[in-house]
């Protein structure tokens, strides 16, 4: 009889959550900014795209995914480009003991 056990698990599994998105069926430019796309623009764009995640029944899956792969550009699990960024150096920061 054949040991399964030490077979990965199936890509699919991994990546089935994707089908559920809010996103799904929507353009990517409402997720990503195009280049040069600064200030006023780019805010209205990002909260129109995390108004989107905020409905997504599977934001918590799409947020681990992106904080883990380090999605550089786009809004994914109602994060911005930025806030992703912040959340992966403030997690990589190590304390500084206290002296007594």
């Amino acid at each position: 009889m054949s040991n399964f056990s030490r077979l990965p698990a199936p890509l699919a599994d991994l990546w089935e959550w994707q089908y559920q998105g809010a996103c799904r069926d929507l353009d990517t430019e409402q997720f990503f900014h195009p280049e040069g796309e600064r200030g006023g623009t780019r805010k209205r764009r990002d909260d129109a795209a995390k108004a989107i995640c905020a409905q997504c029944p599977v934001i918590t899956q799409c947020r681990e995914y992106a904080l883990a792969a380090q999605e550089p550009y786009g809004v994914w699990g109602g994060l911005s480009a930025e806030e992703r960024r912040e959340i992966i150096r403030a997690s990589q920061e190590v304390p500084q003991r206290r002296s007594a």
